[in-house]
């Protein structure tokens, strides 16, 4: 599931008893007046108290997933290190992403390899784990710290070829790729009286007409589609 983590501490219990495993938390700075900013709401110290009663419950995996944007937040690449030094969780710095509605621009991009140039200026002493084969972050560990850091390198070195994620919306389409406008309608099929084989061939479908890769973050800027709210984690 992924979550902003603002009611997270309240609902994480009935979550995990009714089978909830694993938890993205979006989270962009660990600075309270900066998440106000960003959120335009209150919460950061919900959004804490809901990671460490996860973690007290045994959630796992838990990932806090970061936005990494120059003159933003980049100036926090450290803290959220810092941050899974005691935490058993991992923190995955995600590439700023272009997305209808986001105002995207180069200035803010902040580039996988630089930022493991930064960190590894602090701790040279950091390991690349052995990812799995369809995995889309780049994980890290740090000797001593309970937790890892990761990269999701979606535009400086996309993954397109081993990725295997399908997304459906909260209307019923299926998006193949993140960054495609193409969606297939399961929610029409269904609403036809369509059959579970042929909704299978109509994902298949979809999958075979899947691209080897997207159009490259300049181009993506204008492709309309679907702002990151409505596509979902």
């Amino acid at each position: 599931m992924t979550t902003n983590g603002v009611t997270l501490s309240h609902k994480i219990r009935k979550l995990k008893a009714a089978g909830l495993a694993g938890v993205n938390v979006s989270l962009d700075t660990l600075v309270p007046a900066k998440f106000e900013f960003i959120t335009r709401r209150k919460g950061w110290d919900k959004v804490m108290r809901g990671i460490d009663d996860a973690l007290k419950l045994g959630v796992s995996p838990l990932k806090v997933n970061c936005v990494v944007m120059k003159g933003l937040n980049d100036d926090e690449l450290m803290d959220f290190v810092e941050f899974t030094k005691e935490k058993d969780l991992e923190v995955r710095f995600i590439e700023y992403m272009p997305f209808t509605g986001n105002r995207w621009s180069y200035g803010k991009f902040f580039p996988y390899q630089e930022m493991l140039s930064v960190l590894k200026g602090r701790w040279p002493e950091m390991e690349k784990v052995q990812d799995h084969p369809n995995d889309t972050s780049k994980t890290y560990s740090i000797p001593g710290y309970a937790g890892r850091i990761g990269f999701i390198t979606s535009m400086s070195e996309h993954f397109c070829g081993s990725c295997n994620r399908l997304r459906l919306t909260a209307d019923g389409n299926l998006k193949v790729c993140l960054f495609g406008s193409a969606e297939v309608s399961l929610r029409d099929a269904l609403r036809g009286g369509a059959s579970r084989e042929k909704l299978s061939q109509l994902i298949g479908a979809a999958v075979w007409r899947k691209k080897p890769k997207h159009a490259g973050m300049f181009n993506l800027t204008r492709i309309k589609n679907r702002p990151m709210i409505l596509i979902g984690g």
